[in-house]
């Protein structure tokens, strides 16, 4: 089955929303009714906008209307598993919409693959990256008090093993767009970025692929 890189640059969440439930859709349409189609991997980035999944809670969300429109960011109320969590420039979004059923991988397997693509990414530049029990995504020392910290959130929405939304890798972000929620229900850890970690920015391109190299070497690994 063919799987194909899509890179959306800089899109609006809520085009990036549309259109990506439109691929979904299609996909599991097309599933259904035996038709032939295409797994794809969206990468983007999107302006300043935080989004809260179907589990999630209001008052993780710590601004009211204007206050959001005075730091340039929207709030939407999204169809993915999860909590409240921020998109903004220097942050890559991947978006697979994707067969699970071409990999014969169930849902949790699928997320556990999502979480070892960064941890291996991560480990490119010589971060350690790891899980945390209870809490999709990647973290740096999770086990330590006041220093755990997240730097790839990752909420998944399936149908039919058909899969859309996906991860949130932060590189370059501006991270003091996290001190106005409650990332991902948590008030006791903390949020970092690639930038942070290295101490410098690292090239957006550079990561996508890097980053669609290690998915797509995890999604085949049979192991």
């Amino acid at each position: 089955m063919k799987t194909v890189l899509v890179d959306w640059n800089l899109i609006p969440y809520a085009e990036a929303w549309q259109r990506q439930t439109e691929w979904f859709d299609t996909l599991v349409r097309a599933k259904a009714q035996g038709e032939a189609y295409e797994n794809r991997i969206i990468m983007c980035e999107h302006p300043h906008v935080y989004t809260l999944g179907r589990s999630g809670k209001e008052n993780n969300m710590l601004l009211n209307d204007d206050q959001l429109k005075a730091i340039q960011a929207t709030l939407f109320h999204i169809d993915r598993g999860g909590d409240i969590t921020y998109h903004g420039p220097g942050q890559i979004t991947g978006y697979p919409v994707f067969d699970l059923d071409t990999w014969k991988l169930g849902l949790k397997q699928y997320i556990d693959r999502l979480e070892e693509t960064i941890i291996r990414f991560l480990a490119i530049y010589g971060i350690k990256g790891e899980r945390l029990a209870g809490a999709a995504g990647v973290w740096i020392d999770p086990g330590v008090p006041r220093k755990a910290r997240k730097i790839c959130a990752i909420g998944v929405r399936s149908s039919h093993y058909v899969t859309m939304h996906g991860l949130a890798l932060n590189v370059n972000t501006d991270l003091r767009y996290f001190s106005y929620i409650h990332p991902c229900g948590f008030i006791d850890k903390g949020v970092t970025s690639l930038r942070q970690e290295l101490k410098h920015e690292v090239p957006m391109d550079e990561v996508k692929q890097r980053l669609e190299c290690e998915l797509s070497k995890l999604l085949n690994d049979k192991t």
